[in-house]
């Protein structure tokens, strides 16, 4: 198969697609890998480590565009919508629930639509979207942390605080994968934590492991308005994989907030949790101010930490990505699960339902398109 390896176009997208050792791999399996001039250095790998791979340097996005399958990180853009095709395979996060122009694009134009955040292992897990949760957690509370300095326009508040002065406290809303990570570098730097969630189980496994040192509180309107009235860093890690996340925090809520407190959101790929959030940032531009309370909302923050993302991206995704090189999507999809629940969009039509219902649009199951 003839993979290509587009460089990145999303504001400071540093990742890239895949390693060279994944274009190693992908070669030793009789694959043809192009990678577009430049596509690796903001993760500080360069074209000779490509071409050393086996891989071919292409100068331009659309002959890379040309390949059978694509390999990216990012949901494209709609600059590079024109490159779709039909039967052209994208392999990618995609988060179309909040793309609605993106999800019709792929439609209207045939596209093999497979999306990372969507394929679900064999534990029920979320195999490919783990590892950017996990550094998206980290680094919530590290930019966070970040931005209470005054001179971002912040509290002022050292979160980890000294012997004398009373330490910071970050609210976490959601224990799964993200809230979890968020959590564990919120107490490593002495923070007071609070982590609410709707599962009695996840909170009984977070004071299993923490004990008294982290509060734990059912996530409901009541607990979640009392939780963040006096924090200094608010955490919003929930996702509804294939859906956009539920607003769960009011303007009001926020409003009540103190001024100069940072709202990091995870999920704000997904359309974000409060709903004060009525633009995304970039990581230019990464902060808007609404009430006195500092808004942090990019979509792609493990594009901050590049080469350690691509790395951990790569070493999930090219499993699967040498399975529909090797079978072809349908043969790789009937033979392995993960892949099958993928499919966002297959044949014009949308194939997985939550997107579906989010995008008020027709769902058709990928099991009846590809029996």
């Amino acid at each position: 198969m003839l993979i290509g390896i587009p460089k990145e176009v999303k504001n400071n997208e540093n990742r890239v697609g895949i390693t060279p050792l994944g274009v190693e791999l992908l070669v030793q399996n009789g694959h043809t890998v192009m990678v577009e001039t430049n596509g690796g250095v903001g993760s500080g790998f360069t074209d000779e480590q490509y071409r050393e791979a086996g891989a071919t340097i292409e100068e331009t996005a659309e002959k890379v565009w040309s390949a059978e399958m694509i390999i990216k990180v990012k949901e494209p853009l709609e600059s590079e919508y024109k490159y779709f095709r039909k039967d052209l395979i994208l392999f990618t996060y995609l988060h179309l629930a909040n793309e609605p122009a993106l999800a019709t694009a792929l439609e209207e134009a045939g596209v093999v639509a497979i999306g990372y955040e969507t394929m679900i292992g064999e534990a029920g897990d979320l195999p490919l979207l783990n590892p950017m949760s996990v550094i998206a957690g980290r680094l919530s509370v590290q930019i966070g942390a970040q931005f209470l300095e005054s001179q971002y326009g912040g509290k002022g508040v050292l979160i980890g605080g000294v012997p004398g002065v009373r330490n910071g406290k970050v609210v976490i809303i959601g224990g799964g994968v993200s809230g979890r990570n968020a959590l564990q570098i919120a107490l490593g730097m002495g923070a007071h934590c609070t982590v609410l969630d709707v599962k009695p189980e996840v909170l009984s496994e977070i004071e299993d492991l923490y004990g008294s040192e982290v509060v734990t509180l059912m996530s409901n309107e009541v607990n979640i308005a009392n939780a963040i009235k006096d924090a200094d860093i608010v955490v919003g890690a929930v996702l509804i994989p294939g859906r956009k996340a539920p607003t769960l925090v009011s303007e009001e809520m926020v409003a009540d907030m103190q001024p100069g407190s940072v709202i990091v959101d995870i999920a704000v790929d997904q359309g974000g949790i409060f709903a004060t959030e009525d633009h995304v940032t970039s990581h230019d531009d990464p902060i808007y101010v609404k009430h006195g309370v500092l808004h942090y909302a990019v979509p792609n923050m493990p594009g901050a930490v590049s080469r350690t993302s691509t790395i951990a991206l790569t070493n999930v995704t090219l499993p699967y990505a040498v399975k529909i090189a090797n079978q072809g999507h349908v043969e790789a999809a009937k033979a392995d699960s993960t892949i099958l629940t993928g499919y966002n969009v297959f044949q014009g039509k949308i194939t997985n339902k939550d997107v579906a219902e989010s995008l008020e649009k027709e769902y058709v199951a990928i099991e009846e398109l590809i029996k």
